[in-house]
């Protein structure tokens, strides 16, 4: 009897399994494809800083100018910030609001971005008794005119010779430091000293004797300024004034006016027709 070696198990799939009587070897698979996932690697990644994404940028963006035509909208096209009213200050008692208004020529209802404030100050400035006008802005719907009205500093005689004694019930015009005629009155306000021009030219607006003349009266030491009646000019260095007592003082030029007031009160420790301080350093004293 024939002996029967047997071998090692074989595992099941192994190379002869199930081969039998005949039978053909089955064909090995292919593994399932593997899904290739592709991610982007932005080249800025790594560097320190990372910039938003490109629909965040659009939206922002977006957003950035609908908010300019909504404001834009608003200032120009709107009527929500247009002029509705006008506010006047600094006009006193002697030029009405509704006068500055008038002069100002303010649209109502005109964009407040699209206001001229520097056409209106000057349109304003054109009344005689306002010397500056400054215009602002108060948002949403209202404009301010402050005005700085003209100080008068002469009362000038009219219809006749100006002199330092006129005629109580005469006319006069008062005068600012500038030359400009602010008003007309039928008496002399009390503390306005009179005003003497010798000289040929017609206007007094802008003159270099009444600056000088302008000039003397704030050097004047306060006790001369307190007796002041009158002032004479023939010129920017030839200006004098007279004092309630009848004495006069020759000032001169405007320049040195420290000096001079400083001269002018040792001279008036005693008491003369003419205090001369018209001189450098010959300061005296006459009658």
């Amino acid at each position: 009897m024939a002996s029967k070696v047997s071998g090692p198990p074989r595992r099941p799939g192994g190379p002869g399994a199930g081969v039998r009587d005949g039978a053909q070897p089955r064909q090995r698979t292919r593994p399932p494809r593997r899904r290739v996932r592709w991610r982007i690697r932005w080249p800025w990644r790594g560097r320190g800083r990372l910039p938003r994404p490109p629909w965040k940028a659009v939206f922002f963006a977006g957003t950035a100018v609908v908010i300019v035509g909504v404001m834009a909208w608003a200032l120009l096209g709107s009527s929500l910030l247009v002029v509705r009213s006008v506010s006047v200050a600094g006009n006193g008692n002697v030029v009405s609001a509704s006068q500055v208004v008038a002069a100002a020529r303010v649209p109502l209802g005109q964009p407040l971005i699209r206001v001229d404030t520097g056409a209106i100050s000057r349109r304003v400035e054109q009344l005689r008794q306002v010397q500056s006008a400054q215009v602002s802005k108060n948002w949403p719907t209202t404009l301010v005119i402050t005005v700085q009205l003209r100080k008068p500093v002469f009362a000038l005689p009219l219809g006749g010779v100006a002199g330092p004694e006129p005629a109580e019930h005469g006319s006069y015009a008062l005068i600012d430091r500038f030359g400009v005629t602010i008003r007309d009155v039928a008496r002399k306000p009390s503390g306005l000293p009179v005003l003497t021009v010798n000289t040929t030219s017609r206007s007094l607006r802008g003159s270099p004797a009444l600056r000088a003349a302008a000039a003397v009266l704030r050097e004047l030491p306060s006790r001369a300024a307190k007796q002041v009646r009158g002032v004479t000019t023939g010129g920017p260095n030839d200006v004098s004034v007279q004092l309630a007592n009848g004495s006069v003082v020759v000032w001169g030029g405007a320049e040195r006016g420290r000096t001079k007031a400083k001269e002018l009160r040792i001279l008036m420790r005693r008491h003369a027709r003419v205090y001369d301080v018209s001189g450098v350093g010959t300061a005296m004293t006459r009658g």
